[in-house]
């Protein structure tokens, strides 16, 4: 199989450096001066086992690879606020013997929150939904580290919708396996991806307030885990418990500091110091706030968050721009 990386950014750097040190084909699809730096370095992928250098085709789009083939893997690691563009530019694309890729090759939306298999099942039949644990930071052209130890991550990767088995899970999975993952194969991802929500809700409260280092972030954090916790249940959604989690992760993702690269904070804190100028809180604390209109939940903590994040890619505002106790001012006017 060809592994093709739409967006290598942390995630999916991670991911096709890995599978590429493993022996596998990867194409990295990338755009600007990462990409620029790609086509002229590589990417350069720094982990705890070392500093690998992997020199791999790197595209701009589907354009540049034409028709793609049969056994073409198709990993979605763009942030949700870009997935419709992407599946736009793949799914129409030709596949050898016949048809397009919405209609033939696996999806794999290797990325968080849980809107990007939906949007993707308009496009393609084959989607597979992936719940990434896996520390890895993208903030310098070129350079991705990943500084998870035994494993560089967990990768839970189940077909959506659930009950079905795609042709290609299995062997996916040990691709993965022999690249420093461990992919289980649940029946239900989509429930380890609500779990993964509730973690990620920590996301814009970091990059509005800065990594977290008192106690009033932590108690804004509980209290955003708590209100989304109440939404989900509201909205009849199950998702996996914190046992659960712990007993899949043991010790076996450690993070390490990594020598010669940046230790950054999660994706939407990369996005503030990278001045992207979006990020991706609407699809996070935002899923949050869309289910607790439709549930009759009130989410004045999360809607908050979202607000502050979203103002924050917009205006090019840095991490910790406001302390804890401002953005609880905020959410108490919210109330």
């Amino acid at each position: 199989m060809r592994y093709i990386i739409i967006g290598a950014g942390a995630v999916g750097g991670t991911i096709g450096g890995r599978l590429a040190q493993a022996g596998r084909e990867v194409v990295l699809v990338a755009r600007g001066a990462h990409l620029t730096a790609l086509r002229e370095r590589g990417l350069r992928l720094v982990t705890p086992d070392g500093d690998h250098t992997h020199r791999l085709t790197a595209v701009d789009g589907p354009g540049a690879l034409g028709e793609l083939r049969a056994d073409d893997v198709l990993v979605l690691a763009v942030k949700t606020q870009d997935t419709t563009a992407a599946l736009e530019d793949w799914a129409h694309r030709p596949v050898a013997g016949g048809s397009t890729a919405g209609e033939r090759l696996p999806l794999l939306c290797a990325q968080n929150g849980v809107e990007n298999e939906r949007m993707a099942l308009r496009r393609f039949r084959r989607v597979l939904g992936v719940c990434v644990w896996l520390p890895s930071t993208y903030l310098e052209p070129g350079l991705v580290s990943a500084g998870g130890a035994p494993l560089t991550g967990i990768l839970h990767l189940g077909t959506y919708p659930a009950g079905g088995k795609d042709p290609a899970q299995e062997a996916i999975a040990a691709d993965l396996g022999e690249a420093h993952f461990d992919a289980p194969l649940p029946g239900d991802v989509m429930r380890w991806k609500y779990a993964k929500l509730l973690g990620n809700l920590a996301n814009a409260l970091e990059a509005v307030t800065g990594p977290f280092s008192d106690e009033d972030q932590l108690a804004l954090l509980d209290a955003a885990r708590e209100e989304g916790a109440r939404v989900l249940t509201a909205a009849g959604l199950d998702f996996a418990s914190e046992d659960e989690m712990r007993a899949v992760r043991g010790d076996r993702v450690e993070q390490r500091a990594l020598p010669g690269a940046p230790r950054g904070g999660g994706s939407s804190w990369q996005s503030l110091v990278r001045g992207t100028g979006t990020i991706e809180a609407d699809y996070l604390n935002g899923e949050i706030v869309l289910l607790g209109r439709l549930h009759g939940v009130p989410t004045p903590v999360n809607a908050t968050l979202a607000a502050l994040a979203n103002d924050s890619a917009r205006t090019g505002r840095q991490p910790g721009a406001l302390s804890a106790r401002e953005v609880r001012e905020r959410i108490e006017r919210a109330r």
